[in-house]
Formats: C-alpha cells, sequence, structure tokens
C-alpha cells in the first residue's frame, strides 16, 4: 500500500493559563490547506485519517470534501504536546530569539510522556492503518513529531530515537510504500510543490 504522511498546515500562536492549547488554523493555514487539497484531487485515496487536534483535523478537511469518504480520527496520531496550554509556531520562537528555540535545538523534551512512549503511540497508530488497508493509498494527517518518528523508525535511525532529524514544512507530504511482509520504503520527503510561488509560508528554510 501507498502511505502519504502529511503535516498539518500553519496553526495560529495561542496560549493559554490552563488547558490544551490545541490551536486552529491562521488565514495561510487555510490556504496552504486548500493548495494541499487541490493538489490530491488527481490522486486516488481509499481513506484520509487525521490526528484529532484542532490543527490536522482543518487541514484534512478540504481534502475529503470533495470525495466519498468519511474523515477518520486516530488518538494515537496526536503529537506530543498535545496537553500543552501553549503553542507557537516555530518561526516565530526562531525569529524573537525565544530560549525555547534553543531548547528545541538541543532536542530537549517537554511532554507529559516519555519520547518512548511516544514514539511507541505513534508508529503503532500507524501501523496499524497500514494494516487495515492491504493494497490502498491512503493519506494520514499528523504533525511534524509524529512524522519524525515513524520515519526514524522505518529508516532504522537508532540514533535519533526521540527527537526529530529533518523539518517538515507545512502540509507537507511524505510517501512510503508498505508492503505485506514488513518492509518500508520510503518514496518522498517534505512534498511541497503545491506551495511553490503561492507566498504562503512554507516552514523554517524555505518561502512559497
Amino acid at each position: 500500500m501507498e502511505l502519504l504522511l502529511v503535516r498539518h498546515a500553519l496553526p495560529i500562536r495561542k496560549e493559554l493559563e490552563s488547558g490544551a492549547a490545541d490551536p486552529a488554523l491562521s488565514d495561510d493555514g487555510l490556504a496552504q490547506a486548500a493548495l494541499l487539497a487541490q493538489y490530491l484531487a488527481s490522486e486516488h485515496l481509499d481513506a484520509v485519517y487525521a490526528s484529532p487536534m484542532n490543527r490536522a483535523r482543518q487541514t484534512a478537511e478540504p481534502v475529503v470534501a470533495d470525495r466519498a469518504l468519511e474523515l477518520r480520527f486516530r488518538d494515537g496520531l496526536a503529537e506530543f504536546d498535545r496537553h500543552s496550554s501553549e503553542y507557537i509556531p516555530v518561526e516565530e520562537l526562531k525569529a524573537s530569539g525565544d530560549p525555547r528555540w534553543q531548547q528545541m535545538l538541543n532536542g530537549e523534551w517537554d511532554s507529559d510522556e516519555s519520547p518512548e512512549e511516544f514514539h511507541q503511540r505513534t508508529v503503532g497508530a500507524i501501523e496499524a492503518i497500514i494494516d487495515d488497508h492491504r493494497g490502498q493509498r491512503v493519506a494520514v494527517v499528523c504533525h511534524g513529531g509524529v512524522i519524525n518518528a515513524y520515519l526514524t523508525t522505518i529508516m532504522k535511525m537508532g540514533e535519533e530515537f526521540g527527537r526529530g532529524f529533518f523539518y517538515p514544512n507545512y502540509t507537507s507530504i511524505h510517501r512510503i510504500a508498505a508492503s505485506s511482509n514488513g518492509d518500508r520504503s520510503v518514496i518522498t520527503i517534505n512534498e511541497t510543490s503545491h506551495l511553490r510561488n503561492s507566498g504562503l509560508p512554507m516552514g523554517l528554510f524555505q518561502k512559497g
């Protein structure tokens, strides 16, 4: 089967005194999600899954809007910050010199679950989707940490356990071929041609 792991679009900044921030998409994020849906419109998809977090749900909704598909949610696809009371786009942290940017560069972990627990939860959720869709093409809209966790697993990058080895751009697509015998092959990483020349932000290192 072909698995499309898709990072969510750009969310708003949201900071609370308590409770989960779980931000919605920004205006730019909504535009990115629309371009993603247009880009994927010519591809047959047998199913579309999403993390239950708002930024993933809102990114996935345009993808299923014109298809006879129901958007499916899996709690195991949620990001490691799902219970955090704040969400600040990493680009803002970098631009302002926020100390949390350096913490991210240092690979410091800020979550209520351990890196091992996060890794087991997210990889298990993706593998369960693969098992349910043999011979099909499935899109899974999730998060940068989830995508990193899965790719480090299938690429056997053990030294990167619990941290990201690359930065997935907003609405980037990462294609994996998954065979029934357990083989996993990476087809593309950070596919973002739908954002080129759009003028929309793409992520840390590129502009549309």
